[in-house]
């Protein structure tokens, strides 16, 4: 016959060891920082998406929350400043590669598309590497005056339809 006590004991080790957040103050405060990022990329991409461009909703939600994410989880298991900003830098370095894809080049000497699309991915990253530390008045303040320089977009491409 099985003893509960001890399948109750090897459970609670098996617990411990695979279970990486113990704390539920601390799980609460690593999903909201995820949370805040994929609500401010939500929004900026949403503004994007408005004024029919490629990059919208789901790929800025995506860009913020893989950069929360990730500084997140560095800074959880405490890692140096130095290591912090190598982390730091392989992101943005990793987003330029992104926003590098959606500029186009076309026939004409002086017709790029897609600057603002990459600028705009670029800085839905660094609103996701702030939420991610926890700054979260930064990362809003950030979110508010980036989607306010998108507004008079909206409101100029309605106007032409």
């Amino acid at each position: 016959m099985i003893d509960l006590a001890s399948s109750l004991g090897a459970f609670a080790i098996m617990l411990a060891d695979y279970v990486d957040l113990a704390e539920v103050h601390e799980s609460f405060w690593l999903t909201l920082r995820i949370l805040v990022a994929a609500a401010c990329g939500g929004i900026l991409g949403w503004q994007r998406e408005a004024i029919g461009k490629a990059a919208g909703m789901r790929t800025h939600m995506l860009v913020a929350i893989t950069s929360a994410l990730v500084i997140s989880l560095t800074h959880h298991e405490g890692y140096g400043s130095a290591d912090m900003s190598r982390v730091i830098q392989g992101l943005l370095t990793g987003i330029g590669f992104l926003g590098a894809g959606s500029i186009l080049k076309l026939n004409t000497e002086q017709e790029v598309h897609g600057l603002t699309t990459a600028a705009s991915l670029w800085v839905t990253s660094a609103i996701g590497m702030a939420a991610g530390y926890g700054k979260f008045l930064m990362a809003a303040i950030a979110c508010l005056l980036t989607g306010s320089a998108g507004v008079r977009t909206i409101e100029t491409t309605k106007m032409i339809k």
